[in-house]
């Protein structure tokens, strides 16, 4: 094995990869636009859902209940007549539909118990999961307070002091955007190796390259080193002007720590990509193993969600997958402001199932070669 031959080779890479526009859109999109939309987008809040009111009692209370509905959580509710309330939900117009029949205030102050009709698309699973109580929870605090004459406050026999450790905000966003970022991480790091060995395979260059005096191994690592570069730079710039800088959320732990992690989940990930290539004949069957893989990669590696609410036979396989630990590892890094002394079991995982991945990748890769 010569240094140079991998230097140069991993130069033609980078080169060949300059060349390819889709690709370098990919990176760009995935480390700017898709980091800041996963911190801006939480679909777990109820944010501007589109609510209309049939209100056929025209009473004080029930416009009490009308003018409770307010950004940020609803849209300014729309006053419909109940023959138009069907065919706005057909139309998909509205979320939810209040119906608030007559006589409803006389109802209340006579001490019965009337009912209101809530009606909700569960078509829109994010929005209908929440907004259910969050509207039952508006309807009976407006009604409580009509009947009271005066806005009271619950007091509990017990009083919580809450503390929200590590992210005091309850920010959504911060954990948003750090697990974008690592998906986006896992993601290229084996579509970017992959698409390398393929984009040979179509354009007839890899036959090139066996009548070279070069072995199977310094074509691979070639492959691996620019392509790992490409990622980890990227990753870290995505990290410096998207995270810190444009979406301003805060790191507790250090970045230089953090990218070492980085580092040795995209060294385990390209070697997983090159696998996968070898494996698939074309472009378009890659892409299918892609999506087969990294789908429950990410799912189930404790990034959307947490780990302990799965299977433990889930748990116990997840282990083996490199995104699994780089996830414990960034999330206890940049979050809790863990140091190396936390996080030294999650590097030597990745490093070890990194060289088991580059030993397969390298026999299968000197079988597809022969």
């Amino acid at each position: 094995m010569r240094l140079a031959h991998i230097v140069y080779l991993g130069v033609k890479e980078l080169r060949g990869l300059l060349r390819n526009t889709a690709l370098l859109f990919l990176i760009v999109f995935s480390f700017s636009v898709q980091v800041y939309t996963g911190a801006k987008a939480v679909p777990e809040v109820l944010n501007r859902a589109p609510i209309a009111i049939v209100d056929e009692d025209q009473s004080p209370v029930s416009s009490r209940i009308v003018s409770a509905f307010y950004p940020p959580h609803f849209v300014p509710p729309q006053l419909i007549s109940q023959a138009e309330m069907d065919s706005r939900m057909d139309a998909g117009l509205d979320t939810f539909a209040l119906d608030i029949p007559p006589n409803f205030q006389r109802d209340l102050l006579s001490g019965l118990s009337p009912t209101i009709q809530l009606n909700i698309d569960a078509t829109r699973m994010s929005q209908a999961f929440s907004g259910g109580g969050y509207v039952q929870a508006i309807v009976s605090g407006e009604i409580d307070e009509f009947l009271a004459h005066h806005r009271q406050q619950t007091r509990l026999p017990v009083e919580i002091d809450v503390r929200a450790r590590f992210n005091p905000e309850l920010n959504m966003g911060w954990f948003g955007s750090i697990n974008e970022l690592i998906e986006a991480i896992t993601m290229l790091s084996v579509i970017l190796t992959g698409a390398a060995l393929i984009r040979e395979r179509e354009h007839g260059t890899i036959e090139h390259l066996l009548v070279m005096p070069v072995t199977a191994f310094e074509i691979m690592t070639a492959k691996l080193w620019s392509m790992g570069l490409v990622v980890l730079l990227a990753s870290g710039l995505s990290m410096i002007f998207v995270v810190k800088g444009l979406l301003a959320v805060p790191t507790n732990g250090s970045l230089v720590l953090f990218m070492t992690g980085a580092a040795l989940d995209i060294f385990a990930m390209t070697c997983l990509g090159l696998f996968l290539a070898t494996v698939a004949g074309a472009m378009p069957q890659f892409a299918l193993l892609v999506m087969m893989v990294l789908m429950p990669l990410q799912l189930l590696s404790g990034g959307v969600t947490p780990r302990e609410n799965m299977p433990e036979i889930i748990q116990a396989i997840m282990y083996a997958a490199p995104n699994t630990h780089f996830v414990m590892l960034a999330q206890a890094v940049l979050f809790r402001g863990a140091g190396l002394a936390v996080v030294w079991p999650q590097l030597v995982a990745l490093l070890v199932i990194g060289i088991a991945l580059c030993a397969i990748s390298l026999q299968r890769f000197r079988r597809f070669l022969g």
